[in-house]
């Protein structure tokens, strides 16, 4: 009989942590990485200035990575850049990559759907490469110790209120 107790409150013990973890709790398309590090990423803006994510230590960043002739990524840009504004003073660092596009392209593209967003050229693809996207668009969510803990994988609208609640209780973790 005292085996039975214990193995009920066991399972009742595991069921419990299992419904309160952060999986649990993920909204559609946000999965768990196991928090492997972060693979460099140096790339200059449209503006020719130059972002290293080593310098972001202590932030949250949401990494994404897109390119203007990608269909979900053109239908999901003005939801980021919607996100974005109401996310703007949230402490969390938005990075958009474009993946091996000319400036000219990415330049007419973001005037027309999200005149306000500011992304990194990766040129040469060779950034894009190194994170190992598993097509576009992608995005990770790399902790302030420089880890990727959340992937997304394909277009979603970031402005919905479980996507806004997943970002801003990342800055709670």
């Amino acid at each position: 009989m005292k085996a039975k107790i214990t193995t009920v409150y066991l399972y009742l013990l595991l069921t419990c942590l299992a419904v309160n973890s952060p999986a649990a709790t993920l909204p559609p398309g946000i999965m768990r990485i196991d928090g492997v590090p972060a693979p460099a990423l140096k790339l200059a803006n449209l503006d020719g200035e130059a972002y290293d994510l080593a310098n972001s230590r202590g932030h949250w960043v949401f990494v994404h990575f897109w390119a203007s002739w990608c269909g979900p990524c053109r239908r999901e840009m003005p939801s980021i850049q919607r996100m974005t504004d109401i996310l703007a003073d949230s402490g969390i660092e938005f990075l958009l990559v474009n993946t091996s596009e000319t400036e000219d392209e990415v330049f007419t593209f973001l005037g027309i759907v999200a005149p306000d967003l500011m992304p990194l050229m990766d040129l040469d693809g060779q950034v894009t490469e190194a994170w190992q996207p598993r097509g576009l668009p992608a995005t990770f969510f790399v902790d302030p110790n420089g880890r990727i803990q959340y992937q997304a994988l394909g277009g979603r609208e970031w402005e919905q209120p479980a996507y806004l609640e997943f970002l801003r209780g990342l800055l709670s973790r």
